[in-house]
């Protein structure tokens, strides 16, 4: 598994990619909009680090973390430039700048913005994996809002009765676009899993090692016993849903921060650590932008 210096700097590079992209929204040079991860890092971070690189992934519409922490954890290393450039609408992205935010692939990565709509994708992965005796397992991602589809009851109730290797990855950040948790879920997270037989893990921390512990024992679940699993992980989004829309009380938000994964993490490593950390992140988020910026817009006339 990544050693403390590796995770940190997945973590920062997820956070830096973040800023720098609101940041980019200001000028407009980038196309679509954008649901930004950062506060969420030690799931992404923690997750990826015991994953496989021929492990299938199905995130949603805050997909940029979960695809830097993919990428960190995959022979090839990870890969802004080409999401800068997707987000940019280049021809170099990763979908050809037709994705956008949302809507990315890269090797066995996929994303889709429509709430619940991954959920039987995912699961129909998972059944292939099954079918094909390949060993690797389906991991899909949801938050708190995507409770209220029917869609993931289906896939639930689908992945239990025809044992299949899929972790389902539940991101309670607490609010469903502006809506907390409270006025929209009734019962338990647990609660929706048990009902299909599906076991669950659940955490409430935002310590990368924590989270790292509890993937690995429900990653290593799925892999063994070929069965569904539930990962429940209470966090918090330290930005807005999107790019403005937060009506969240400031205090709140000020109380979330003292959480700060990066804070949390960073003691463990030397002051020299974090420098390099800094400063390699810096070029590399630097470098991604520079190149995507200066990249062509796809010709469409020769599609046609």
């Amino acid at each position: 598994m990544p050693d403390n210096y590796a995770l940190f700097r997945t973590m920062l590079l997820i956070r830096r990619f973040e800023e720098r992209l609101l940041a980019e929204f200001s000028t407009g040079k980038l196309v679509g909009t954008t649901h930004a991860y950062i506060g969420q890092e030690a799931n992404a971070a923690g997750i990826f680090s015991v994953t496989d690189p021929g492990d299938v992934v199905f995130s949603n519409h805050r997909c940029h973390g979960h695809f830097l922490a993919y990428g960190a954890s995959s022979p090839e290393g990870s890969d802004p430039y080409r999401l800068a450039a997707e987000l940019m609408g280049k021809a170099t992205g990763l979908v050809g700048g037709r994705g956008g935010s949302q809507h990315i692939h890269w090797r066995n990565f996929y994303s889709n913005g429509i709430q619940g709509g991954i959920l039987p994708v995912a699961t129909g992965m998972a059944l292939a994996e099954k079918v094909n005796k390949t060993g690797k397992i389906a991991l899909t991602f949801l938050g708190d809002g995507t409770l209220g589809e029917g869609a993931l009851y289906e896939s639930l109730n689908i992945a239990s009765l025809w044992r299949l290797p899929i972790l389902f990855v539940v991101e309670n950040n607490h609010y469903a676009q502006t809506t907390p948790i409270e006025l929209a879920v009734a019962g338990t997270i647990t609660g929706r899993f048990s009902a299909f037989g599906i076991t669950t893990l659940e955490r409430d921390s935002t310590d990368v090692l924590e989270v790292q512990a509890a993937a690995l024992e429900a990653v290593g679940s799925v892999r063994r016993n070929g069965r569904p699993v539930g990962l429940i992980l209470h966090t918090y989004r330290f930005s807005a849903h999107s790019k403005g829309d937060d009506v969240r009380d400031p205090a709140e938000i000020a109380r979330a921060r003292e959480k700060d994964p990066l804070l949390i993490h960073a003691p463990r490593l030397t002051d020299a650590e974090r420098a390099r950390a800094e400063s390699e992140v810096a070029a590399a988020i630097a470098d991604a932008f520079a190149r995507a910026e200066a990249d062509p817009l796809p010709n469409l006339k020769d599609e046609r």
